[in-house]
């Protein structure tokens, strides 16, 4: 050990010897290595389907968030050279899934599965990873219905990207087309515009996608064109979608609405009760 140590005399025996030993090194480490290799062969099926919906729910949020850019870049040009500024859009989003589908061929309405739990409202915009879908109708504790913007009954401002010409959309029955049927002949539209929504009404904020022109009809003889949209969402396909709340509608639970109401109605009582034993004291 002492040669060893300060002339190095072993090194080749040394090495001899690790050579020799290697395969029974292999052999020694080899049930950690099948274990190690086993535990991320066989990752708990759960656990993959939470990462799964984790990254399916981060990857629609990317997508709504990008909606917006084209919209932005129009407006940003027309801002900079008028008022040389630019205008950030800010919406808070909350994520639901549909379960449930209306089979009546004339209605174009689903069920989703949020409600006044959620802090969701009557009127409150829903959309996909594409563009807008509709808004919820009737809000209830749990779950919510909601019509979608092909719906025959359901209209919706909006304003060609392009330019800013501003119009109403309608919905046709159809499953992914709506119309517009008040814009006159020479109106500045043309095959392939983007339409997004205008922001007028209060009900939708501005700069979404909601379709593109994909047919123009022109007749000489009447004062106004028919205009056909193709949907920009997958409104027969999306199975999540987003419910963008509005500034002046801040998430609040039923259950802080209904303590609300209870001490209001029980601070009205002690009121009327004061009233009334004052009324006959005097």
């Amino acid at each position: 050990m002492t040669a060893d140590h300060r002339t190095h005399m072993l090194d080749g025996v040394r090495s001899t010897v690790s050579v020799l030993l290697y395969p029974l090194q292999t052999i020694a480490s080899t049930p950690t290595d099948v274990g190690n290799w086993l535990g991320e062969q066989f990752t708990s099926h759960q656990d993959l389907i939470n990462e799964n919906q984790q990254l399916r729910s981060e990857n629609l949020l990317l997508k709504a968030q990008l909606q917006k850019f084209a919209s932005l870049q129009a407006e940003n040009i027309r801002l900079r050279s008028l008022l040389k500024s630019s205008r950030k859009l800010r919406d808070q989003m909350l994520i639901a899934e549909t379960i449930a589908v209306d089979l009546d061929p004339y209605k174009r309405q689903i069920v989703i599965n949020k409600g006044q739990q959620s802090g969701i409202y009557a009127g409150q915009p829903i959309l996909d990873a594409y563009g807008i879908m509709g808004q919820v109708i009737n809000p209830g504790i749990a779950s919510s219905s909601a019509i979608l913007i092909t719906d025959p009954s359901h209209a919706i401002p909006v304003q060609v990207n392009r330019n800013g010409l501003r119009t109403v959309l309608y919905g046709t029955g159809a499953a992914n087309y709506l119309e517009i049927l008040n814009l006159p002949n020479n109106a500045d539209i043309e095959i392939g515009d983007l339409l997004i929504t205008s922001g007028l009404g209060g009900r939708f904020p501005e700069g979404y996608p909601v379709a593109t022109v994909v047919n123009i009809k022109r007749d000489p003889g009447q004062p106004f064109a028919r205009i056909i949209a193709e949907a920009s969402a997958h409104l027969e396909q999306s199975r999540e979608v987003l419910l963008v709340m509005a500034q002046e509608h801040k998430p609040q639970l039923l259950s802080e609405t209904l303590q609300d109401d209870e001490n209001q109605t029980n601070s009205s009582g002690s009121k009327a009760d004061k009233s009334a034993a004052g009324a006959s004291h005097e």
